[in-house]
């Protein structure tokens, strides 16, 4: 019997974009997948749908992640309605609040973090305790060049995603030798709703001239969270199109 007869996979944030994205690239895989989404619950069920129609299974569950009690929350209706403990966790989701600065408020710096990081850190928390039980797991953290690099307006947002490289780093060696991985993948200028504001004169900075797609962001996930990728963990993988070359 396959870990994908035995668990399932939870993704955060995963109504659009590069989580949605995520959902439908695990679910050809096998997983059974958990699609969470804070507000947009149309969207949420048409990836359901699609996943659905291609063969798969999925729920939608609601919840906000920077909430404390998101994650119980998230875990027992996964669980529940999917039968079986999350054996890939994928912690997507983000916000942005950008400003420079001396404007940034404490609501702002907030929101950025308890979303981006604390959030993640509640459900990787909650993903362990069935992971090494099972000997088995895997823990992918959507991070950013805005953590590698800087970008001026994004203080509360870079201090999020370098944080959540770090707090990568060091679970992965604390549970590696129980046969759980955790990596992070760092996207830089992809095309999602996020980045629809971005000037095109970003795009002469990158190599590839190019934005990248969710698709190519959730190959680099979907790897992470198979099983040939055992040996793998404590990194993270930079999808830019040679931004940061």
């Amino acid at each position: 019997m396959s870990r994908t007869d035995t668990g399932c996979a939870l993704v955060t944030g995963a109504s659009r974009g590069i989580g949605a994205a995520t959902a439908k690239a695990l679910a050809a895989d096998g997983w059974a997948v958990a699609v969470n989404y804070r507000s947009g619950a149309d969207a949420a069920a048409e990836v359901v749908q699609a996943i659905t129609d291609a063969g798969g299974r999925a729920v939608a569950v609601q919840a906000d992640v920077a909430e404390p009690g998101a994650a119980d929350t998230l875990f027992a209706a996964a669980e529940e309605q999917l039968g079986g403990p999350v054996l890939v966790l994928v912690n997507n989701a983000g916000v942005t609040a950008d400003g420079l600065s001396p404007q940034l408020s404490d609501d702002d710096w907030d929101k950025v973090v308890n979303t981006n990081l604390t959030g993640a850190f509640r459900l990787t928390r909650r993903a362990l305790r069935p992971m090494l039980r099972a000997r088995f797991g895997r823990i992918v953290n959507v991070a950013s060049i805005v953590g590698q690099r800087a970008n001026p307006g994004q203080a509360n947002y870079a201090a999020a995603k370098a944080g959540l490289v770090g707090m990568t780093k060091t679970v992965a060696a604390e549970v590696a030798k129980r046969g759980v991985t955790v990596n992070a993948v760092a996207p830089g200028f992809i095309a999602t709703e996020m980045t629809e504001s971005l000037e095109n004169g970003l795009l002469d900075h990158i190599p590839a001239k190019r934005t990248g797609t969710p698709e190519e962001v959730a190959a680099c996930v979907r790897f992470l969270a198979s099983e040939e990728a055992g040996y793998v963990t404590g990194t993270t993988l930079t999808v830019d199109g040679g931004l940061s070359a």
